[in-house]
């Protein structure tokens, strides 16, 4: 792990400006689906997670209906664990089937693609999905593996050197998204 002290960060989307992309994904989202009822939100541990909570609040808000989510942790799917480590997984929490639903999977940054490559193989534990979609906040580029976001807030063309962090009031205390350059 990277010492704090050893990084800058850089404010690349301001908190007002997260709410306006979130807003405009939600808005996205419905204009790609047939039925509200029908979608399921999968957030990918670990920001995606309280991302996927927020896009719920904010589709909610534009539809007064619920929306359905849950958490889909895709550590034990992934083929790269020796290079990119471990953490402690998450359970998986999916509320209901998702057998003919619309699977919205929801993660804050997507880079080499490989972590939804997993969580496509753990999504089909579980069933078969009508359609899915993925959302990101950020898209920093870097693919691996041919997967892009369907619904993307910001693309944010990086060095494999610097990481972005999404940032979240209701969870940090502040929000943003910010780029992190390791300082040598």
């Amino acid at each position: 792990m990277i010492n704090p002290d050893k990084q800058s960060r850089v404010e690349i989307l301001s908190e007002q400006e997260v709410e306006l992309a979130l807003n405009r994904l939600a808005s996205q989202v419905l204009e790609n689906i047939s039925d509200i009822n029908n979608v399921l939100l999968l957030g990918i541990p670990t920001r995606g997670v309280q991302l996927a909570i927020v896009l719920a609040k904010e589709l909610n808000k534009i539809t007064g209906k619920n929306v359905s989510q849950g958490i889909l942790d895709p550590t034990f799917h992934r083929d790269d664990l020796v290079r990119v480590g471990t953490r402690i997984a998450q359970s998986t929490d999916i509320p209901s089937s998702v057998e003919e639903r619309e699977v919205v999977l929801v993660d804050d940054v997507i880079f080499t693609g490989r972590t939804i490559r997993a969580s496509l193989e753990a999504l089909q534990s579980w069933g078969r999905a009508k359609k899915v979609m993925l959302l990101t906040m950020i898209d920093r580029g870097h693919r691996e593996v041919p997967i892009q976001p369907d619904f993307c807030g910001r693309i944010v063309p990086t060095s494999r050197s610097e990481s972005i962090e999404l940032r979240l009031r209701e969870v940090d205390g502040e929000g943003g998204v910010f780029l992190r350059k390791i300082i040598e």
